[in-house]
């Protein structure tokens, strides 16, 4: 089913218009919810402070994680005391808003919010309510609250809205579930910012942003760590095995091919994989970050990941620095 699905929205498969109707029936209440909103219907809310949303038009990883934690770090540089707030996506908490803690496990929180947890920048929040999360937010003092994904959960006023994408663009162009889309492509018109994960843009004024590859660390001991150059020298020993259950596995295969990894086996999973221990191979395994995570508590001890850091223009954090004075007034 899953590749299925790949095929109608990036390959234009040819039984891809058996799900117009329900496509249809996506912009039917989509549109109707929107337009609650719009007109007051329902009620948004805003927690008083500028909210940043960092999401995108369609389905699947465009690097927004990356781009949160940069967004986290400038904020810092900046002189304000910023927040995450998250849905808390696959996790089974059922009591909210809830603050992700060090005991916290990937699978009761989400991959994502456990995963910026321990970077130690900042609170981290999870709610699938957006406007009560942000308002926990507020009450500890956050003064600058960035949401990690939510473009769409329009009961949360918003300062500041920044898109995410990657080299698929926005696919075949049409709404789920025919399409990867949440939103049309003309929602683009209407943000403050679009940032491009690759090297083909979609818009033309599109901010570029990249990963580059920082260092490889152990999953069981995080204080092991190894450089690049000094994995890759190492890996040539034996046959690297590989595994990714993210949006777009390839890319970080591809990442490991461009940094000399190249005899690898690997291993494919969906997003949001739920990991057993039998998923994970024998002899030396690297994995992305977020999948590390979850695989934590049965990784062995020759399982690693390979961070990534968010490379972006400065143009984009003086635009950041410019709409938050404007929220502030000053």
């Amino acid at each position: 089913m899953h590749s299925f699905i790949y095929q109608c929205w990036f390959n234009k498969h040819p039984l891809r218009w058996l799900l117009l109707p329900l496509t249809l029936l996506f912009f039917l209440l989509s549109s109707f919810r929107k337009l609650l909103f719009s007109s007051g219907v329902k009620k948004a809310s805003h927690p008083g402070v500028p909210v940043v949303v960092v999401g995108n038009i369609s389905v699947g990883g465009n690097g927004k994680t990356p781009l949160v934690l940069k967004t986290i770090e400038w904020l810092i540089e900046l002189g304000y005391k910023p927040g995450i707030l998250s849905r808390g996506y696959g996790g089974t908490c059922e009591n909210f808003p809830h603050k992700v803690t060090e005991q916290d496990t990937a699978s009761l929180v989400g991959d994502e919010p456990k995963l910026m947890s321990l970077r130690n920048l900042c609170p981290v929040i999870i709610d699938p309510k957006r406007a009560r999360g942000a308002k926990a937010l507020a009450d500890v003092g956050c003064n600058v609250i960035v949401c990690d994904d939510g473009l769409q959960h329009y009961g949360l006023k918003r300062d500041i809205e920044w898109v995410v994408m990657d080299n698929r663009g926005v696919g075949n162009g049409w709404l789920l579930p025919m399409g990867p889309l949440r939103e049309l492509a003309g929602r683009l018109k209407h943000v403050d910012a679009v940032i491009h994960n690759g090297d083909n843009p979609y818009v033309e004024n599109a901010y570029s942003m990249s990963l580059a590859t920082t260092r490889f660390v152990n999953i069981v001991d995080t204080n092991i760590t190894r450089s690049i150059e000094e994995f890759v020298s190492g890996a040539k020993q034996e046959k690297l095995q590989a595994m990714a259950g993210i949006g777009a596995p390839q890319r970080f295969f591809d990442t490991l091919s461009s940094i000399g990894l190249n005899d690898i086996e690997t291993h494919e999973f969906i997003d949001h994989h739920v990991y057993t221990k039998s998923d994970i191979p024998s002899g030396v395994t690297v994995m992305t970050e977020k999948d590390a995570v979850k695989c934590k508590p049965f990784a062995h001890s020759n399982c690693w990941y390979l961070e990534v850091d968010a490379k972006l223009p400065r143009a984009l954090k003086e635009n950041l620095a410019i709409k938050l004075r404007d929220c502030y007034g000053v």
